[in-house]
Parts: C-alpha cells; sequence; structure tokens
C-alpha cells in the first residue's frame, strides 16, 4: 500500500500512440519479431517517491482473425517516471495501440524546509 505522508499530494497523466505498424507493415501487424514497444515517460514535476501508476489501454486496433492477446504495463518506476511496455505473443496482429497512463504520489511542501 502506498500511504502518502505529506499533505502535498500529485496526480499526473497523459496518453501514448505506442506505435501504428500496420502503416508500415511493423513487427506488431506481421506477427513477427519481438512484439514489444516500449516508451519512456516523464513526469511534469518530480514525485518525493515512486508514484503509484495505473495504465490502460485507450486504443488497440487489431486483426480480427486472430487471438488479441496483450500484456501491458508500468516498468521501472522512479519519482522521476517510469517505461511503458506492451506486449503480444503468438498468432496476434496488433495494427496499432495507444495507452492512457494515471501517476498518484506525495510531492514536496514547497512551504517545507529543504536542508542539504
Amino acid at each position: 500500500m502506498l500511504r502518502i505522508a505529506t499533505g502535498c499530494v500529485g496526480v499526473d497523466r497523459g496518453s501514448i500512440q505506442l506505435f501504428s505498424d500496420f502503416e508500415d507493415g511493423g513487427e506488431m501487424w506481421a506477427g513477427q519479431g519481438a512484439r514489444r514497444a516500449a516508451r519512456d515517460v516523464r513526469f511534469d514535476q518530480p514525485f518525493v517517491a515512486p508514484p503509484a501508476v495505473q495504465v490502460g489501454l485507450s486504443m488497440w486496433d487489431l486483426d480480427s482473425r486472430t487471438n488479441a492477446r496483450a500484456d501491458l504495463r508500468a516498468e521501472d518506476v522512479t519519482d522521476r517516471g517510469f517505461t511503458l511496455v506492451f506486449r503480444t505473443w503468438g498468432d496476434s496482429r496488433i495494427a496499432r495501440v495507444r495507452a492512457d497512463w494515471l501517476a498518484i504520489g506525495a510531492l514536496r511542501d514547497p512551504e517545507e524546509w529543504q536542508v542539504d
């Protein structure tokens, strides 16, 4: 459980198109190759510690003749950002994917003294 002890809570969010492989016959659409797409996300400002990050598909376009398989996750979450990763496998053919994300965590209180 993430406990936020400070009175300053930050919420950052965004939307990212991870790929659009049907346009150029990329690996996700061809159904071969690594079948992994990753994008680095930077928060608007750093959190005090790594925040809780929620990710979800907001759009996906796939071939209806194959199985729909998807793994979407936030990896390597730090106070400054994370890596948004989409994977598929088997016979799945994915044309394009857009994902939304939401990060919630403690921010530094501007009234708090910083001792270095």
